[in-house]
């Protein structure tokens, strides 16, 4: 992991360490936590939407089965 270090407001930090020790976890975690579900809605929403549009993209495969030599030698492409 990467360390961050940031600038807090000092009655900020007190109220986050006295609200991190009352759920039994350091203010690192506290953090963390936020972080993570501060940015993860917005990947998931990013990826449902990048789903919608291959579904509604008019194009297909023409049920052809691709290889994996395939995909990656593009002059044997058609």
């Amino acid at each position: 992991m990467k360390n961050l270090t940031i600038s807090v407001d000092e009655k900020l930090l007190e109220a986050g360490r006295a609200y991190a020790k009352q759920h039994n976890i350091s203010l690192n975690t506290l953090i963390r936590r936020l972080l993570a579900r501060t940015v993860a809605p917005s990947f998931r929403g990013w990826l449902e939407e990048c789903f919608q549009l291959m579904d509604r993209a008019a194009v297909n495969s023409g049920g052809r089965n691709w290889r994996r030599e395939e995909l990656y030698d593009v002059e044997d492409l058609p």
